[in-house]
């Protein structure tokens, strides 16, 4: 798909601009990509783990992220029949669509950075 089969007439919003809209509004925030980024690389994590390793965030910020992505569909939920009880997350089958998306990121981050640094 092209750009131009995106745009409808302008009376209408362009398809491209309310997918990027709708795209935004599911990732939109501080946390959420680094944290779908960290499942990816790591597999299956424990709310305690994720804690850890996504740098900086608070444990009710990492809850509340963490819903969001699940009512989302792009990350799912498991309790282990442990004691004490523990959850455990990981990328959805649906959320692995964003692997592409994220590495093409994560490219333009470090080609970023390095042209910044360059001046």
């Amino acid at each position: 798909m092209n750009i131009q089969d995106c745009i409808t007439p302008c009376t209408q919003k362009p398809k491209l601009v309310l997918a990027i809209r709708d795209a935004m509004e599911v990732l939109n925030g501080k946390w959420k990509i680094l944290i779908i980024g960290t499942l990816m690389a790591g597999g299956k994590k424990r709310f305690m783990e994720l804690l850890r390793e996504v740098d900086g965030i608070a444990a009710k910020m990492l809850s509340k992220e963490l819903q969001e992505l699940e009512m989302h569909k792009l990350i799912s939920r498991t309790v282990c029949n442990t004691k004490p009880i523990t959850v455990e997350y990981e990328i959805t089958e649906y959320g692995k669509k964003l692997e592409k998306i994220l590495l093409e990121l994560t490219n333009w981050g470090m080609e970023h950075r390095e042209m910044i640094l360059k001046g």
